[in-house]
């Protein structure tokens, strides 16, 4: 190592996540000891005021030109560090992180004195490691001020109506050949009881008269290629495919409500149907007097075992409804519990109590039985749970409260797109707290029910946080992003393809090199936009092609090669 560098290194107590278990001091001693470092000190808190201008003034005052941090996670804090060591004057990459709480005194609380051991190893390779890095500058990328919203519904128009109000262009595609969603087929909404109608239809004409908004109706996507700033998009409209260009993307596909085959006698008896189907078709709220209501048709069991979140509601709102218009009818709700999650519904469901409507609760072991002859259903068997005996209900009326499930066509979408479903089949966002309403792949952004069932209030919520997120990009003009990207060597480029299989971001692709007269050969090339560092290609390329700055195999092989 050169006489030249003048490593800082600073250790975080993080209270007593990292201090509690690991010596500090004894780490701190150690890493003073190490070749290259001119100053070594531990910090109660490295993230705080103090300890950020600690560093700074160090970089300044002992002309340090790396520095090593061992404190919590990097997914937290390193854009912080990295960011206080520009403002210091140091090229931020010229900075290493080095993870104790999560790899060292969260994982051996029991064994201290061995914690304090690997902390000093991890510290030793952090140095080893930070010594071969070399300073580099952001990669950046124009952005196209266009905006593409797949989705129709709620919380498509309102993220484009945010977006179109802001001056940029939108591309709104709907797969249908209406706009509105679900919500044209619900009669009205909790826990107002406002016509459906009334909240959507001026969203819909908004939409269609915004001067910035272009709507493309009965279109479907068929291929999406691209990154952040510069997506192509093929759609098939009319017949016809169109080539639409984005900087930024909205996923806001909706769910679809869930029909139960075979269950409670749905499709055999006329009189069964679902919560929506009853909305879409009955002829008004007083022509009932036995009503029967199940609760968790098809969600919370084997093949679908999340909780549809507000169908519980949905059953109180109809409920009430039917009260509403005819006090007289007798409204029975089957429930293995009821969700009502809040100090509003928590009100709604005593609304519900006072107005007399009966709620029973079944074993999920022993479900209702829907009795009926002909066409049509007349009883309904129940094991009162809380009784413990069977008792029977008079039905003109089964309802079947059933929970929204992902679109049919999320796998391909996701396919397409490169972005993550999650187990239940809704899309996955990159981190529930950290990135909400995010992709991993930049410049995606996702909304409403297809994330996961939301409620109307929520759906639009998510839907002005994901225009949000994608205004920023347009609104710079550009986008920054990691100089820690792979790099290809044409000239060990052996062309095996496993780089591109291998890519979970489709950031690599073939190009042709050679020279006049050489004839030309396919090699394998990175995208810098789309390249997250990861690694996945470098490791797995058998020819050695491909490289990882910050992750080189000097870098790496220094690091495990300080043992001792």
């Amino acid at each position: 190592m050169s006489d030249a560098l003048r490593v800082g290194v600073f250790v975080c107590h993080c209270g007593t996540n990292i201090g509690g278990i690991v010596n500090v001091p004894q780490v701190v001693e150690y890493a003073s000891t190490l070749p290259c470092v001119a100053c070594a000190q531990g910090n109660l808190y490295t993230c705080s005021e103090d300890g950020l201008s600690t560093i700074a003034n160090k970089i300044k005052e002992l002309r340090l030109n790396r520095v090593v941090v061992a404190s919590c996670t990097p997914r937290t804090h390193e854009t912080l560090f990295r960011k206080n060591c520009e403002r210091a004057g140091l090229n931020k990459y010229l900075f290493e992180f080095v993870n104790l709480r999560e790899h060292c005194s969260w994982v051996h609380m029991d064994k201290p004195d061995q914690a304090t051991l690997k902390a000093m190893d991890l510290v030793r390779m952090g140095v080893a490691k930070v010594s071969l890095l070399q300073g580099r500058e952001d990669l950046s990328t124009a952005v196209l001020q266009i905006a593409l919203v797949l989705g129709g519904g709620i919380s498509g128009l309102s993220a484009a109506l945010v977006l179109g109000n802001q001056g940029y262009r939108v591309e709104l595609v709907e797969k249908k050949e209406e706009l509105g969603g679900l919500l044209r087929f619900v009669n009205r909404v909790f826990p107002t009881h406002q016509p459906a109608s009334e909240l959507v239809d001026p969203l819909i004409d908004s939409v269609l008269r915004h001067p910035n908004i272009r709507v493309h109706l009965g279109a479907e996507l068929t291929q999406m290629k691209g990154f952040v700033g510069n997506f192509e998009a093929t759609i098939k409209e009319n017949g016809e495919s169109r080539e639409l260009n984005a900087g930024t993307i909205i996923v806001a596909v909706g769910a679809q409500a869930h029909k139960p085959k075979d269950v409670f006698g749905y499709g055999r008896f006329e009189n069964v149907m679902t919560q929506l189907d009853f909305e879409g078709r009955c002829g008004g709220y007083d022509t009932f007097d036995r009503v029967v209501m199940i609760s968790c048709v098809g969600a919370r069991n084997e093949e679908r075992s999340y909780c549809g979140r507000f169908c519980c509601i949905v059953g109180l709102k109809n409920a009430i409804l039917v009260k509403e218009a005819n006090p007289r009818a007798h409204v029975t709700i089957l429930h293995r519990d009821v969700m009502a999650v809040g100090k509003l519904y928590e009100e709604y469901y005593r609304r519900a109590l006072e107005m007399g409507i009966t709620f029973v609760r079944f074993d999920k072991l022993r479900p209702p039985k829907v009795k009926g002859s002909g066409r049509r259903a007349e009883k309904v068997q129940v094991v009162d749970a809380l009784m413990g005996r069977e008792i029977e209900l008079a039905a003109d009326l089964v309802l079947l409260t059933t929970p929204l499930v992902p679109g049919e066509d999320n796998m391909a979408l996701s396919r397409m797109m490169k972005i993550p479903l999650g187990m239940d089949g809704f899309f996955l966002e990159a981190h529930q707290k950290l990135r909400p309403v995010e992709f991993p792949a930049d410049g995606i952004f996702v909304a409403g029910c297809a994330r996961y069932p939301a409620e109307i209030s929520e759906s639009i919520a998510q839907a002005l946080a994901a225009a949000a997120k994608a205004a920023v990009p347009m609104a710079r003009g550009e986008v920054v992003s990691d100089a820690f990207v792979a790099e290809v060597d044409p000239a060990l480029c052996s062309a095996c393809g496993r780089c591109l299989s291998v890519c979970p971001f489709g950031a690599v692709d073939w190009s042709e090199v050679g020279a006049p007269g050489h004839g030309k050969k396919s090699v394998a090339e990175v995208n810098p936009a789309e390249c997250k560092g990861c690694g996945l290609c470098a490791s797995s390329c058998l020819s050695g092609a491909i490289r990882l700055p910050g992750f080189t195999d000097e870098q790496i092989l220094a690091m495990i090669g300080t043992q001792g």
